[in-house]
Parts: C-alpha cells; sequence; structure tokens
C-alpha cells in the first residue's frame, strides 16, 4: 500500500515540477509558454490553466505527504522480542581465553614452584 502511495506520490510530484516549470516567470525572459497568436489557447487561458493544475498538484502534494507520514508512523509499532534471541544477547559473553593456573608447588618447601 505504503509503495504504491510512493509511486503516485513521486508522478504527483514529476507533474508538479513540469507545470511550474512551463509557467511564465515574472520578466517573461524564462517562460517557456506563451507567445504570439495563432496557438490553440490564448496567453491568457494558458495561465489560468496552469495556475490550476498547480494549485491541484501542490494540494495533492501536500495531502499525500500527509497520508504517507501517518502510515509510515502507524508501522513503527513496538514488536515483542524473542526470548531466546534476548537470552543470548543478554548472556555473559564466555572468557577469551582460560585463567592462568597457579604453579605447583613442591611438598615440604613453600614458595618454590615445580617446573612441569
Amino acid at each position: 500500500m505504503i509503495t504504491f502511495l510512493l509511486v503516485i506520490h513521486g508522478l504527483i510530484t514529476l507533474a508538479l515540477v513540469g507545470v511550474i516549470l512551463l509557467q511564465r516567470s515574472e520578466g517573461g525572459a524564462l517562460g517557456i509558454g506563451g507567445g504570439g497568436g495563432g496557438g490553440l489557447m490564448t496567453a491568457r487561458g494558458a495561465a489560468n490553466l496552469l495556475t490550476r493544475s498547480t494549485t491541484i498538484l501542490a494540494s495533492l502534494f501536500i495531502v499525500m505527504s500527509i497520508i504517507l507520514a501517518v502510515l509510515a508512523a502507524g508501522t513503527n509499532k513496538a514488536r515483542k522480542i524473542d526470548p531466546t534471541v534476548a537470552a543470548k544477547v543478554n548472556a555473559p559473553a564466555a572468557p577469551a581465553s582460560a585463567p592462568a593456573q597457579a604453579p605447583a608447588q613442591l611438598p615440604g618447601i613453600p614458595g618454590v614452584p615445580v617446573a612441569q
């Protein structure tokens, strides 16, 4: 479900960017649409269409963003941990090497170690 909505959200985003780039700038130097007569639509009609399209696409973008945020927040529910895994994680670590043994001593002579 979220993947499908993300794809739709991406398409809305691309359409919004395209419509914004088609609009005429304030200076008119960067605008693609508009210009002389003889076109299918007048410059004013194209501007109205692009403005309405931008408004609709921006509204859809915001609504989709909110829906995706709510759905993503719902997937972060607390999950139970498998007790066997938790026991392994919390178990004390085995020593890396065996502890050194005290050297054997000669009977009758205290403090003198026996060579082995």
